[in-house]
């Protein structure tokens, strides 16, 4: 009865202060509900468009660290955090992230990429639109008294083929989304096994390889994380087999596309592009694709939108949260097997007391 009682009760006080004391820092910006929903439960550090060199500064002594793409998570930088027990990636993306240390540390890793892969395949399909209609050089001669109407002729997007390098989670919700409007979607994808080819032609994507939805498309969209396999994937070899007067749109990472080769096929093969990621980003930083009016830039927004930052908090703080109550009961097993041996110890001491004592008798 006594055991039984101790699994109903309470933590031990050490173990409840542990972990009603959590300490997070939170390196990237985050829903605000969200923060608040942290503070009120943990020991929360905020430190938005910090710096790396600045972060060391204040990760020490954090259990913790909620980050999203803007911020580099280096070996050392986790060497700063000795108890670092949870990486919360407030989104997909893993090129700012030194996996193979972490595997190597045990730190568990949670990713949040369903709630942004809708807003990333919308944004897609946004440019896609914005490149076919002349939306941004309609915008910019109309703000400057320009009725260029008969100059701005465009495309539609129905009965165009729409190649998707990378038909995985944001790819594929894409080509369904292409396919509402009348695209026709092909798509390639690194992992083709059977049951994602099937999977991808049920959703109404044809499946075949990279250079052929590179020689077929009217548009192409890119979807794939950043790595040594994919880093300038679209260089000039790969532009060169796009059809004449076709549009590239990247969403992926700046590093996936090789801007300067793509600056060359803007002047000649390709009709126009759109990047929403960049080689270089950040504030002050101007591309060259600036210079040409067939391309429209924006600031790595794919995911920006308020109901997308919403889901994401709300992942955030369940995913802290599961960790917490899994590691208290961790805990708890461990205090109970702790509890336990020192009973079988107690009472092992007890019985070798009671044994001498009646051979003492004896003698």
């Amino acid at each position: 009865m006594r055991l039984a009682h101790k699994r109903k009760s309470k933590l031990p006080p050490r173990y409840e202060t542990a972990h009603k004391n959590m300490k997070i820092l939170v390196a990237s910006h985050l829903e605000p509900s969200a923060i608040r929903q942290l503070q009120q439960r943990y020991d929360v550090i905020c430190a938005f468009d910090q710096p790396t060199a600045d972060l060391s500064s204040l990760i020490g002594d954090r259990e913790v660290l909620v980050f999203r793409s803007g911020v580099k998570i280096t070996r050392a930088l986790m060497d700063c955090a000795p108890e670092l027990k949870l990486l919360v990636r407030a989104g997909c993306g893993l090129d700012n992230l030194d996996c193979e240390y972490v595997r190597k540390r045990g730190i568990v890793l949670r990713r949040i990429s369903e709630p942004a892969a809708q807003a990333v395949a919308e944004m897609a399909l946004a440019l896609m639109f914005a490149l076919a209609r002349n939306i941004r050089q309609a915008d910019a001669m109309l703000r400057h008294g320009q009725w260029a109407k008969e100059a701005l002729e465009g495309h539609l997007l129905a009965g165009k083929v729409l190649g998707i390098v990378g038909a995985g989670n944001i790819g594929s919700r894409l080509g369904v989304l292409a396919s509402t409007m009348g695209m026709e979607p092909i798509g390639c994808i690194a992992d083709s096994t059977a049951a994602v080819v099937q999977n991808l032609r049920d959703k109404g994507i044809t499946v075949a390889d990279f250079h052929t939805v590179l020689a077929t498309a009217d548009f192409v969209s890119v979807h794939v994380p950043l790595n040594d396999s994919t880093r300038n994937l679209i260089n000039g070899r790969a532009l060169s087999l796009m059809k004449e007067g076709s549009y590239l749109i990247n969403l992926a990472r700046g590093g996936v596309v090789d801007e300067t080769a793509l600056y060359a096929a803007l002047a000649g093969r390709l009709c126009g592009a759109a990047l929403d990621v960049h080689e270089h980003e950040g504030q002050g930083q101007i591309s060259p694709l600036a210079q040409l009016s067939n391309v429209v830039l924006t600031p790595h927004i794919g995911a920006s939108t308020v109901e997308t930052q919403q889901q994401i908090g709300v992942r955030v703080v369940e995913i802290i949260e599961a960790f917490v109550q899994q590691s208290e009961h961790q805990s708890e097993h461990q205090s109970e097997q702790q509890s336990m041996t020192m009973a079988r110890r107690e009472a092992s001491i007890n019985v070798t007391a009671g044994t001498l004592s009646d051979a003492m008798v004896r003698i």
